[in-house]
């Protein structure tokens, strides 16, 4: 059977690195033809479409759909994709993100095409923006949850506030979580050296973040915090993590706040750096205001590193309160502060709690697990409709 994916950008990311998974995982297993359609990704993100190089997965770039709303390119990538799915007659369509979720779906409508699935990696309207851009996407949401078959959700969350937007029924939505190779992960360890390349001492305590250098990804949040850290913990750390077009923002907000020898900034990494990463971490802390799960915290998780997370959309299915890490509401500075000192002074409880983290995440999260469930769905949706599956 085809299968055809449509996302808006491959950059580095939580949402394009499952979608990435996705694809090779299913490409590789036999009956399925799988291939990838795509906007641009060029940027500080960095691309995943080299991960695609040589494998069975065709990948196919489409230079008008851009995140951007822009009339005229949006009309173009609407009437290509139309033709794309035409030509090609995939037996499902599977979108992922905002815009390719949106206009790959009405196009694999326009054609009559028998499967059409959605992933909500994470949420398109909520609290993070103003009115008209919340009444606007949620109207784009209803008008392509209209012509959706299934929808798939990274948290549930998630479907809950697909829901409540009026968005589809409850038995059109199935929970996924985003899966990723978790071995690197479960054997991540304190490597001195590793730490040495960075300018880390072996008793340096470690906050780690890993996360684009970009707005609602809370990274203010931890600046605004690191002096009072620092003075009742003058053995703190931080290393930041990913790249973003706010990183000279950020090193001179550290420079200006006289806290610049104590940050790192790794910049662009390579997605399979992020598990050795992690492993010279004491503390990860996530403090994004808009996410679905983040990816960040399973993998925090699974190399039994605690998390200290903000309440948002699904970080608490995984951020459990003194079980895992510490969740906080959105701003809680004093909150942060605290938890973050808490753990920085008792080696015992993170120890404890990022043991009780990886088994929590272990087995769920296994990228195995991701395409089986996928794999699943499809089967179960094409025979819902008399279609045969692999």
């Amino acid at each position: 059977m085809r299968v055809t994916h449509v996302i808006t950008r491959l950059i580095v990311g939580g949402a394009q690195e499952n979608t990435v998974a996705t694809v090779l995982g299913l490409g590789r297993r036999p009956g399925w033809e799988v291939n990838l359609i795509s906007g641009p990704s060029i940027g500080l993100e960095g691309s995943l479409a080299p991960a695609l190089s040589g494998s069975p997965v065709a990948l196919t770039i489409l230079p008008q759909l851009v995140r951007p709303i822009h009339p005229w390119k949006d009309w173009i990538a609407l009437r290509r994709l139309t033709e794309l799915f035409r030509g090609s007659k995939p037996g499902i369509v599977h979108t992922h993100s905002g815009k390719a979720g949106f206009l790959g779906r009405l196009a694999a409508a326009k054609v009559g095409l028998p499967i059409i699935v959605h992933t909500i990696h994470g949420p398109s309207f909520g609290p993070f923006q103003g009115p008209l851009a919340n009444t606007l996407f949620k109207l784009a949401e209803r008008r392509a949850g209209r012509v959706t078959t299934h929808f798939v959700a990274v948290a549930d969350a998630m479907i809950r506030q697909y829901l409540d937007a009026g968005i589809g029924r409850r038995e059109q939505y199935s929970r996924i979580v985003s899966g990723f190779d978790i071995g690197p992960c479960l054997s991540a360890v304190n490597d001195p050296q590793r730490r040495a390349r960075w300018g880390l001492a072996p008793e340096d305590i470690v906050v780690g973040t890993i996360a684009r250098l970009y707005k609602l990804k809370g990274h203010e949040d931890l600046f605004s915090i690191a002096p009072a850290l620092l003075r009742q913990c003058p053995r703190i750390r931080f290393l930041l993590v990913g790249d973003g077009a706010w990183r000279a923002r950020f090193e001179n907000k550290a420079r200006s706040l006289g806290v610049k020898q104590y940050f790192v900034f790794t910049g662009l990494v390579d997605p399979r750096e992020i598990p050795g990463l992690i492993g010279i971490m004491d503390i990860v802390v996530h403090l994004s205001r808009r996410e679905g799960l983040p990816r960040a915290l399973p993998q925090a998780l699974a190399a039994a590193r605690p998390v200290v997370a903000y309440d948002c959309d699904g970080a608490r299915e995984v951020c459990l309160e003194n079980e895992t890490g510490f969740l906080l509401c959105p701003g809680d500075l004093p909150g942060l502060t605290d938890r973050v000192l808490c753990l920085a002074a008792d080696a015992g409880l993170r120890e404890k709690l990022g043991k009780q983290g990886r088994n929590l995440v272990k087995d769920e999260f296994r990228v195995e697990r991701m395409i089986d469930d996928l794999e699943h769905l499809y089967r179960r949706l094409a025979g819902s409709r008399g279609i045969q599956s692999p």
